[in-house]
């Protein structure tokens, strides 16, 4: 027989008023010794099961307390007091697990005591919380509505490898990947690491990106995408960067850089658009923390507008689209770059923009999404397509509001002889991708293609502030738990 979730049952509780049914969960709260809040973690609403403890054997009432796990068999019933739509009366309980630990009781079990670090701490207890509970639900809902997304627009789902000896950012930040014996690595006669004795016979690293690899399958499949997790081993500890993340990277033959920004801002809404259909109840939850968060800053750095304010918005508005040339203009011209109030001042045509750039862009010049595109091509990567003006390339960085970039793409440079000409520039080995050039001779297209990663939407659409909180186990410099 199905077991019901508490989330069925709420949802559609008609099918079963009046009548037995069992259900399971944990207890988040036990008060005057007959209402149990219990929760199974599908949603964030918990059912109110309703205890005769005259009719309940002692031993059974006193091992009731938060974070024990139950059977609870009983009658549904329409709820006489305020809070709940129905209730259980309780028939038959069966403790499947006990929560004896009286620290677990008096501390960790009250988030409220402690930091959103001191959470990280407790994997295993970190899912229980009202808060990580929607987060999570948040992430899986937006993890379902990317392969939803592509597969109605007739992508094909690609893996590309993990281990890989190919570096797509060119920035030399990767984990290196060996099975030798680290007291007795084997070297040739120059002194230098013999590869050639190691697993693959060659060096390798955990992947960057899959966007090489999925160029080819784009050659032949003509719209793919991957999904899968990328590392760096940037020795950061920002409340942006994670050494392991999720990124999506759809790559598509015959796109240029205008279809590949429609593709990027068609994309986002749809997924954002999936979640405040789909997790209302979550969203919910986390609009009113996001505002009593607010409420906490200086008045100058607060919100405009809510979390599900916000996300409405960037589905209903319309990407703002500006140049790099023209977003130089108005930095330069800002009276924050004027006054010094730029922790990194833009100078001059050609800077790297930093986060607070971005963000400026986003939430105080245009107060809306921003997609910016033509870079230089001296601060973008070799694969991007070069531009008839010789010094722009045909880059595209989706910004949103409190995040910045979020999304990272371009029209890839498709002819042989200039692609083969940057990468002898950028110093990049044509012998280590012969099989990357090689896509350029037979049948080359014009194609492009963007990178999302995952753990920056997912921030962006639970209003949560610090990168860590929405993967379930970070991994971070000097931090490798669980």
């Amino acid at each position: 027989m199905k077991k019901q979730t508490i989330k069925d049952l709420l949802t559609d509780y008609k099918k079963v008023l009046h009548h037995d049914i069992t259900v399971y969960g944990w207890v988040r709260a036990f008060r005057s010794n007959r209402f149990i809040a219990l929760n199974d973690g599908s949603t964030i609403n918990n059912l109110q099961v309703v205890v005769d403890f005259e009719n309940f054997d002692e031993n059974i009432i006193k091992n009731i307390n938060t974070a024990a796990s139950l059977k609870v068999t009983g009658e549904v019933v329409e709820s006489q007091g305020a809070g709940q739509t129905v209730e259980l009366i309780a028939k038959k309980i069966t403790i499947l697990g006990d929560n004896f630990t009286e620290e677990l009781q008096s501390t960790i079990l009250q988030p409220k005591k402690h930091s959103l670090e001191k959470l990280r701490e407790q994997a295993h207890l970190r899912f229980r919380t009202n808060l990580f509970g929607a987060v999570f639900r948040v992430r899986s809902a937006v993890s379902f509505a990317i392969h939803q997304y592509f597969n109605q627009n007739q992508f094909f789902y690609i893996n590309t490898p993990i281990v890989t000896g190919a570096d797509a950012e060119g920035a030399g930040e990767m984990f290196g990947v060996t099975n030798f014996d680290l007291n007795n690595i084997p070297r040739n006669e120059e002194g230098e690491i013999d590869y050639t004795q190691d697993f693959f016979g060659r060096k390798t690293n955990l992947t960057v990106s899959g966007q090489l690899e999925g160029e080819t399958a784009a050659m032949g499949l003509g719209r793919i995408y991957t999904f899968g997790p990328t590392f760096r081993a940037e020795n950061s500890n920002t409340t942006r960067h994670l050494a392991e993340f999720w990124m999506i990277e759809p790559e598509v033959a015959f796109n240029n850089l205008e279809d590949n920004i429609d593709l990027a801002e068609d994309f986002l809404k749809y997924v954002i658009n999936y979640c405040l259909e789909n997790c209302k109840d979550d969203l919910e939850f986390l609009d009113k923390r996001f505002e009593e968060e607010q409420k906490t800053k200086p008045e100058k750095e607060r919100a405009k507008e809510g979390l599900i304010e916000k996300l409405q918005n960037v589905v209903a508005k319309r990407f703002k689209r500006v140049s790099y040339t023209e977003a130089i203009d108005i930095l330069l011209n800002s009276k924050e770059n004027k006054k010094g109030k730029f922790a990194y001042p833009i100078e001059a045509w050609g800077a790297d923009l930093q986060s607070e750039h971005e963000r400026f862009l986003v939430e105080k010049h245009f107060e809306s999404p921003v997609v910016l595109f033509d870079y230089p091509k001296d601060i973008k990567a070799f694969y991007m397509k070069l531009n008839e003006d010789n010094k722009t390339v045909a880059a595209m960085d989706v910004l949103f509001p409190g995040i910045g970039e979020i999304i990272g793409g371009s029209e890839r440079e498709a002819r042989l002889d200039v692609l083969k000409q940057k990468m002898e520039e950028m110093h990049v080995d044509e012998h280590e991708l012969w099989w990357y050039l090689d896509t350029r001779k037979f049948g080359s297209v014009p194609h492009a293609g963007f990178g999302l990663g995952l753990e920056r939407l997912v921030l962006f659409v639970t209003g949560m502030t610090n990168i860590r909180d929405v993967i379930p186990f970070p991994r971070t410099p000097k931090s490798a738990e669980f």
